[in-house]
């Protein structure tokens, strides 16, 4: 049920708040782009076999990449909780902590979270004490804007829009992890 609260979530905002954006005129903010190097269409007429060959390489290909992330995060995950004080967690970003929520969400945007570290890590600061919302807003903030992705995006949209973007992420980051605590307590 969390997994379908989040997606709710993070896509009603995305609709809604584009809309509003796009009711404001920030389309203007979006530099002209040349995309080089577009990928070749699909050859339709290829066999299944060669399909399916296709298919099993990016899935490897994909492995490839996620794997030292889980790896990573695990290791995050090992050391907040062999040496990481439950106590610590509690009184910085436990559910009794009204400021938990808002500094987690600003802790995640700086930092460079790929969903797969952070699920062994949210583990543990859940099993840690951290409240769920807290956790929410760390995964929204961190998966929504990390620092690469703010870089990447600056070269395609003018400063306002960037701007937006981020306090679009930190103000969607806060609502969800609000409304995560006030259901985990319900």
């Amino acid at each position: 049920m969390p997994t379908v609260i989040y997606a709710a979530i993070t896509f009603t905002s995305a609709v809604v708040i584009g809309l509003i954006l796009e009711r404001f005129g920030y389309g203007r903010y979006v530099r002209d782009v040349v995309v080089e190097g577009r990928p070749k269409p699909c050859d339709c007429a290829s066999s299944h076999g060669a399909r399916i060959q296709r298919a099993f390489s990016f899935a490897v290909n994909l492995f490839r990449q996620v794997f030292p992330y889980l790896i990573l995060g695990a290791g995050i995950g090992a050391f907040i909780y062999g040496f990481v004080p439950g106590d610590l967690i509690i009184a910085v970003a436990g559910p009794e902590n009204p400021l938990a929520i808002p500094l987690a969400a600003v802790i995640g945007i700086p930092m460079y979270i790929r969903a797969e570290t952070l699920i062994p890590v949210s583990a543990v600061l859940l099993e840690k004490g951290m409240g769920i919302g807290a956790v929410m807003a760390l995964i929204i903030g961190g998966a929504g804007a990390s620092i690469p992705e703010v870089t990447l995006l600056a070269a395609i949209f003018e400063r306002r829009l960037v701007a937006a973007f981020v306090a679009t992420i930190l103000t969607v980051a806060i609502l969800a992890g609000v409304l995560f605590q006030v259901l985990s307590v319900i």
